[in-house]
Formats: C-alpha cells, sequence, structure tokens
C-alpha cells in the first residue's frame, strides 16, 4: 500500500470522526468498526428505512478504485448463503463508498472470546460452513486469496449461527486456461494474502486456484484448535526474512507433523489438499464427509451451540445473579 495514500486515509478518517456526516444524503455515518488493506469500515444508518448498515470507504488516490472491484466481486456471488449484499456503490467527497449488510463479530474476535481456543465441535461447525462457502465462491470462477479468521463474520439476528465472507478485496477470478508460473519463485517474491495463513503459492506470489484456498483454510483449523500454528513466533532479523522462515516450514513440513494430537481426519483433509493438481477440482463433499463422520463419532449434537453461545449465556446468567444479589 502507498504511504502517502495510508498517511492521507488516516488524516481523512480523524477528520470525519466528529462531523455529522451524511453520504449521497442516503446514509449517516456513525463510528469506526474496523478497516481492511485500503479502506475503513464504519457502522452507518439507513436515512431511508433507518437499518443499520456497514459502509466501506475508500479516499480516492492516483490508482485503480479497489473497492469497486471487491463489490463486482460480491455482486457476481449476490444470493449465496453467507454473502453479504451490497445495498449501494457511490461516490462521495474524495471517497468511493460500498455500503453493505452489517454483520456481527469475526472469528477472530470470538476466538479472542473465546480465550484464544475452540473445542473440537465449533471447529467442525465452522469447517462445514467454511467448506460450503468456498465451494460456492470457486463455482462461481472466483479464489478468495485471504482466507482469515479476520474475515469471516457471524451474522446478526435469526443469521446469528450462519457464517459470512467478506473482505474481498483480494478475490480474483479463475483464468479459463490456468498458467502456473515460476513455481520455484526465482523471480522476485510477493506475498499475496496473510503471512500466518497464506498457502505456499501465495507465499510466492504466483496463480492461485481453489487449493490454495482449502490450504489457507486447513490452517485455520488448526490456529482454532491449537491456539497457534507451528511458523509462529520463528525469530528473525527482519518481515522479510520472517516471511522465508514461515514459507520454508510450511514446504517442508509433512502433514503428520503439522495435525500431530489432532484427530486423524485434519492429516486426511491435508493429504487430499497436497495431492491436488493444481487446477483440479476438490473433493468438497469428500472433506466434509470426513469431518461430519468426526462429528458424529465423538457425538456430537448439531445445535448450533458454538463456545462463544455457551460462555456468552454463562456471563448473562452470572449477571443476573449479581443483580438478584444486589437488590
Amino acid at each position: 500500500m502507498h504511504h502517502n495514500y495510508t498517511s492521507k486515509l488516516a488524516y481523512k478518517s480523524s477528520q470525519m470522526k466528529n462531523l455529522d456526516i451524511r453520504i449521497a444524503g442516503k446514509y449517516q455515518l456513525q463510528r469506526r468498526i474496523g478497516g481492511g488493506g485500503f479502506g475503513d469500515v464504519y457502522i452507518g444508518t439507513s436515512l431511508d428505512t433507518g437499518e443499520e448498515v456497514a459502509i466501506k470507504l475508500e479516499y480516492v488516490y492516483e490508482g485503480p478504485p479497489l473497492l469497486e472491484a471487491e463489490a463486482d466481486v460480491y455482486r457476481l456471488l449476490a444470493g449465496g448463503v453467507g454473502i453479504p449484499r451490497v445495498h449501494d456503490y457511490l461516490f462521495e467527497c474524495e471517497y468511493n463508498v460500498m455500503v453493505f449488510d452489517l454483520l456481527g463479530p469475526s472469528l477472530e474476535d470470538l476466538f479472542n472470546f473465546c480465550d484464544r481456543r475452540f473445542s473440537l465441535k465449533t471447529v467442525l461447525m465452522l469447517a462445514d460452513q467454511l467448506l460450503y462457502r468456498l465451494e460456492f465462491i470457486h463455482s462461481k470462477n472466483i479464489i478468495h486469496r485471504d482466507i482469515k479468521p479476520e474475515n469471516f463474520l457471524m451474522g446478526t439476528g435469526r443469521y446469528g449461527n450462519q457464517v459470512f465472507v467478506t473482505d474481498l478485496g483480494l478475490a480474483t477470478e479463475r483464468r479459463a486456461i490456468q498458467i502456473k508460473t515460476d513455481p520455484t519463485g526465482a523471480s522476485k517474491r510477493h506475498l499475496i494474502g496473510t503471512a500466518r495463513f497464506a498457502s505456499i503459492n501465495g507465499h510466492l506470489g504466483i496463480l492461485q486456484d481453489r487449493c490454495d484456498d482449502l490450504e489457507s483454510l486447513g490452517y485455520m483449523l488448526l490456529y482454532f484448535l491449537r491456539g497457534s500454528l507451528p511458523w509462529q513466533g520463528l525469530t528473525a532479523k527482519d518481515h522479510a526474512q520472517k516471511e522465508d522462515l514461515v514459507l520454508e516450514k510450511k514446504k517442508t513440513i509433512s502433514t503428520k507433523d503439522l495435525c500431530r494430537d489432532l484427530p486423524r481426519e485434519f492429516e486426511t483433509y491435508f493429504d487430499h489438499i497436497r495431492s491436488l493438481e493444481f487446477d483440479e477440482t476438490p473433493a468438497y463433499a469428500y472433506l466434509r464427509k470426513i469431518f461430519l463422520n468426526l462429528f458424529a463419532r465423538e457425538g456430537f449434537e448439531r445445535d448450533n451451540v458454538f463456545d462463544w453461545t455457551i460462555l456468552k449465556y454463562l456471563m448473562a446468567h452470572d449477571e443476573e445473579k449479581s443483580c438478584e444479589k444486589s437488590r
């Protein structure tokens, strides 16, 4: 990202904090709730309906409008389960603006809320939904390329148990004929995605396909079960060396070591991903089935009770009891 652009965006955001801002006379901007690689996300209100929405702002600068490409991907995926709806795409006072569904907390937020460890039951319920999401996205010839816990949000209200896919800013179309460039990474590498969860191809900055999204998803599931990944905490002299060490670890670790002390199904998952030819279609149903079989074998109930559901219930229950005591 251009440093100049980042500082401009930070300056503009600070300017906007205390102002009564309306966008195109249709939306009232409220508070900032987050930011992606190229924009800030705010809660806003539709002045027509009073409905709360999410509003992503991209400050216009010399370069391609990335937010418009992201809005196009959302439109392409419109109607899919777990895909936020884009309400509007506008231009207002030096900003490109995308208005979309307001969602709940991210999986990273909930992971922190649950003391950075999810139970096997929660991870398997998430895996089932996430495999469906990726299968749908891939069926539309889109590769996400930035699978990480921050980019999956739970819904709200009646969609409270549904996982939504967000931050499609790095998403790209699958080519009709895939050409895999130099796999040795001999040319200058450029990481696409987030180092912790990126696939090996993501580290090499070369063309990614469906297997890469599934590789990143696998790393995310292990992270949820263990609290960290084998390449976290590696010491390096700088950021570039750290990335090199992470890549080396991912390339050399066996599926057996990667999934050590976890149910065999996780090793089976990675074995399948690693067995795929670059542009081969993953066996999504097979991967869901191995996790569903594990779910059944463990005697878990398909009741949509996640770790955070229990924690929130217990916290509310404790609050109730302390209120009774103080009466």
